[in-house]
C-alpha cells in the first residue's frame, strides 16, 4: 500500500519498540504487502507479537528467490547460500550430457533446491523431509520446477530407484546441540519446528546418519555437501572419513557458513567460492 510519511514512521517505531534491528527494512515490507490499513495492522500486530517476518509475509528471500514459507516451517537463513554456491559450482563443472539427479535432504521449505535449479538447472530434483509441513511446503515451491518432494525419514522417503544414481546430495541437517535449543532467538525456538532445529545432544546425529548411508546412494563421482558449524566441522569430516567418504572444510567468513564437501571417489572440488 502507499503510505504517508507519519504512517511509516508509526510502522518503523512500533516495529524498534518491538526489538526488531532491521526495523525500516521490515516496515517496507510490511507496507508492500499490505492492500489496505487494516491489512498493514494485522501484520504488524503479528509481526509485534514475536512471529517472525518471513512467516509474517508468507515467503522468504533466498538466493535471489522468493520462497514460500509457511507456519511452523523452517525459514532459510542466509548462510545457506554458501551451500548452494558451493553445489552449484560442482553441477556446473560437470561433464556436458545428462541431467544430473540432486537431492535437497531435509529440505524443509525446499529453497535448496530451488535456488539449485535456478542456478545450475536443468535437474533431476528431489527433496524430502521427515515434517509432513515442510513437506507441504516443498511441494509449492519444487513442483513448479518439475521436482519430486518425498515425505519421511532422511533416505526411507527416496525412490529406491535413485540409489546409486545421485550425482549432488545437498543436506541442510539440524546440527543445534539439544542443550542449546533454548539460547536461540524466540523466532526460532518458539515458532520453528523443533526438529528442524535439534541435532541431538552434540549436534551431530543427523550427520552420522546421512554420511552412513550416503555412499549407497552416490553416484560414482557423486558428492555430499552438509552445512555445519566451523567448531564442528573437524567432526563432521571425521564423520565423512568413518563413513568411507572423503571431507574437506570449505567456509565462508562474510556469511558466517561452513560446509563438509566429500564422495566416495576422488573428485572433490579443487576449489571453492569464498
Amino acid at each position: 500500500m502507499q503510505a504517508v510519511p507519519a504512517q511509516r514512521t508509526e510502522v518503523v517505531g512500533r516495529l524498534r519498540a518491538a526489538g526488531c534491528v532491521f526495523a525500516e527494512d521490515e516496515a517496507a515490507l510490511l507496507l508492500e504487502a499490505a492492500a489496505t490499513a487494516a491489512e498493514l495492522e494485522a501484520l504488524l500486530r503479528r509481526r509485534v507479537s514475536g512471529l517472525p517476518l518471513e512467516h509474517v509475509l508468507g515467503w522468504a528471500e533466498f538466493c535471489g528467490l522468493r520462497i514460500a514459507v509457511g507456519p511452523a516451517v523452517f525459514v532459510p537463513r542466509r548462510r545457506t547460500g554458501y551451500l548452494v554456491r558451493l553445489a552449484a559450482r560442482l553441477l556446473q563443472a560437470r561433464p556436458a550430457g545428462g541431467t544430473p539427479v540432486v537431492v535437497d535432504l531435509c529440505c524443509g521449505s525446499g529453497a535448496v533446491g530451488a535456488a539449485l535449479a535456478a542456478a545450475a538447472g536443468p535437474l533431476e530434483l528431489h527433496a524430502a523431509d521427515v515434517d509432513p509441513a515442510a513437506a507441504a511446503c516443498a511441494r509449492r515451491n519444487l513442483q513448479p520446477l518439475g521436482a519430486e518432494v518425498h515425505e519421511g525419514d532422511l533416505y526411507d522417503a527416496l525412490p529406491e530407484r535413485l540409489r546409486g544414481r545421485v550425482d549432488v546430495l545437498a543436506v541442510n541437517a539440524p546440527y543445534v546441540p539439544s542443550a542449546m535449543i533454548g539460547t536461540m532467538p524466540p523466532e526460532a525456538r518458539l515458532y520453528e519446528p523443533r526438529v528442524s532445529l535439534d541435532g541431538g545432544p552434540d549436534g551431530l546425529e543427523l550427520q552420522r546418519r546421512v554420511a552412513a548411508a550416503a555412499p549407497d546412494w552416490l553416484a560414482p563421482g557423486g558428492h555430499l555437501l552438509i552445512e555445519t558449524s566451523r567448531r564442528q566441522a573437524p567432526r563432521t569430516v571425521e564423520i565423512f572419513a568413518g563413513s568411507g567418504l572423503s571431507g574437506r572444510v570449505f567456509s565462508s567468513r562474510k556469511l558466517d557458513a561452513t560446509v563438509v564437501l566429500g564422495g566416495v571417489a576422488a573428485g572433490v572440488a579443487a576449489g571453492a567460492p569464498r
